[in-house]
């Protein structure tokens, strides 16, 4: 709180401000969400939604769900859709079969994709990719016109054909259909490798549940079936293997592959959620024990860190159009990003900012510089962004001082 605030004046205004109870976390999101609609129209758009700790509390704890829009044609962050707070208790496990969906915790999933719905209507197609705690017979069931699901399979679930196989052993038992390389990134655990991987399709009618249902869901969901697995993985290595569920028409081994690469994009979720906790803000750390103030903080935290990754997205000015600084900067902030630019700039080629005025991947260039990259080695990654956004934030804070001061003085003449 010192920190943002500036001074002890700037800590005192930011903890009344959060406190204040007309300022709430539904018109931080509904504000961040009118500007992604805006970018979402005519496009597809992949709104992917996730789950992250905030506190952990034995069995249960806080979290934050949060949905986010990515173009996908280029992978562009187009903004944040939405987001809310779960609270988790332990011990209600056993009864959980039992409670309607709109109950249950997992009705931030459905709840998820009706709000990707509403706020990206003017695109020209929506697909809700999650993960598999979102493997919902609910969420095919009762998903949003206009709207496709591309989800992780957890569950082994019964098919409706009356053959008394379950959807794995049907998709294990399917030949092979066609084999990719897939450049796997080094991760905490993992090394960079090239993994060779097998695909396999199947359209498939799943059975409805026989728990926790509500009135009037269809006796099955047409969905497809995409299997995914690593052939010959390193020793030690765990081998990839996903099993995809999709209601987009799969017919093709090209169509198959298409789906692979749109779950890929899931990682930029994963990304914000570095961005916004213990890599970047840090904002585990918050020692705010009052909720309501401290979720607000992490609202606005959330919105900052979806800035942050539109801002690495755009650093390389590709690979689709260039987007424009308006994604994450306000138009009075140009003087400012031009005055920056020309201060850092050097007199080799390779200091100088290669991108037009008016992109953000100008401002993601002055960015980085201001968060120590020299534009020799590397390229920045979301917390040098992080620190040089932080930086300009700053900055901006020092020139509206400035600013105001220098009107007074002419007031006062």
């Amino acid at each position: 709180m010192r920190r943002l605030g500036g001074s002890r004046a700037g800590e005192i205004r930011l903890t009344r401000l959060l406190r204040n109870e007309a300022f709430s976390c539904e018109e931080m999101l509904a504000e961040a969400a009118g500007g992604t609609a805006e970018r979402c129209v005519g496009r597809h758009v992949l709104a992917i939604q996730d789950t992250t700790v905030l506190r952990s509390e034995g069995g249960g704890g806080e979290y934050l769900h949060a949905v986010l829009a990515v173009d996908a044609q280029d992978g562009a962050i187009l903004g944040l859709i939405g987001g809310c707070f779960l609270e988790r208790k332990g011990g209600r496990r056993a009864a959980r079969r039992s409670v309607p969906i709109e109950e249950k915790e997992s009705f931030r999933w459905l709840e998820g994709a009706d709000h990707a719905a509403s706020v990206c209507a003017g695109a020209a197609s929506v697909t809700v990719i999650a993960d598999r705690e979102s493997d919902i017979f609910e969420a095919f069931a009762l998903r949003p016109e206009r709207v496709d699901l591309l989800v992780r399979a957890a569950h082994d679930r019964a098919l409706a054909d009356g053959d008394g196989d379950a959807l794995f052993a049907r998709a294990d038992a399917l030949p092979a259909m066609g084999r990719a390389e897939l450049d796997l990134p080094a991760r905490p655990g993992r090394r960079r490798r090239i993994a060779q991987l097998e695909i396999r399709f199947m359209p498939a009618k799943l059975a409805r549940p026989k728990h926790g249902l509500r009135a009037g869901l269809p006796e099955s969901v047409a969905v497809n079936v995409i299997d995914v697995r690593e052939v010959n993985p390193p020793t030690g290595e765990a081998p990839i293997h996903w099993r995809l569920l999709t209601t987009h028409a799969v017919v093709s081994e090209t169509e198959a592959w298409e789906m692979v690469e749109l779950y890929r994009q899931r990682w930029a979720i994963e990304q914000l959620f570095r961005v916004l906790k213990s890599a970047g803000f840090d904002i585990e750390d918050v020692q705010i024990e009052e909720k309501a103030p401290r979720d607000r903080l992490i609202t606005a935290t959330l919105i900052a860190a979806v800035c942050i990754q539109q801002l690495v997205h755009a650093r390389d000015g590709g690979p689709g159009p260039l987007r424009p600084l308006s994604d994450a900067f306000k138009p009075e902030d140009i003087p400012l990003i031009e005055a920056c630019c020309a201060d850092l700039e050097g007199k080799t080629e390779r200091q100088k900012n290669p991108h037009p005025k008016g992109s953000l991947a100008r401002a993601a260039w002055v960015c980085a510089r201001l968060g120590g990259w020299t534009g020799y080695y590397g390229k920045p990654g979301p917390i040098v962004m992080l620190q040089g956004w932080l930086e300009f934030q700053a900055m901006k804070r020092g020139a509206n001082l400035l600013m105001r001061q220098s009107q007074m003085g002419q007031t006062d003449v």
